[in-house]
């Protein structure tokens, strides 16, 4: 997906990250409407990686059918964890949702960061390293569907 931000950047995202819990899925159950967008989003060439300690122990079960990778690791050192991998991918191709502090570093990293403002709340170093926030995870994966929202958000 490439996007030119008009008097501002252009971003080539080729790798979507995105926290479980309390971003993707709620108390470890995957949020109604997010399965359908993401195999709308890897339809259109982005590779979708969900990046996880697995609180709840049910990313394996609750994500089966859809087209991702599941990266899962200590509950501890999340926030490195996600900061690697997104390093590991290039930041500069990638974009990342969340909604916690453990999300931040990720944020650092990407080319665009998205911060999801759902029934969990949001931590505000997230919020602080975020370029986009969203009110739902709906509203967020719909950016990367219809991704002239995200030139009219970000332009200059």
């Amino acid at each position: 997906m490439k996007i030119s931000i008009p008097g501002r950047f252009d971003l080539n995202i080729k790798n979507l990250l995105l926290d479980y819990n309390g971003t993707i899925a709620l108390d470890g159950k995957l949020i109604k409407g997010v399965e359908e967008r993401l195999k709308l989003i890897k339809e259109s060439g982005i590779n979708i990686f969900v990046l996880t300690a697995d609180t709840h122990g049910t990313v394996a079960e609750e994500c089966e059918s859809l087209p991702i990778q599941i990266k899962v690791f200590n509950n501890g050192e999340a926030r490195f964890a996600k900061r690697k991998i997104a390093e590991e991918l290039d930041g500069k191709l990638c974009a990342a949702i969340g909604n916690g502090f453990n999300d931040a570093l990720m944020f650092e990293e990407s080319a665009l960061a998205i911060v999801v403002l759902g029934s969990e709340g949001c931590s505000p170093a997230a919020m602080k390293n975020a370029d986009i926030m969203c009110r739902s995870i709906e509203d967020a994966l719909d950016l990367f569907i219809n991704e002239s929202r995200i030139i009219a958000t970000l332009r200059g």
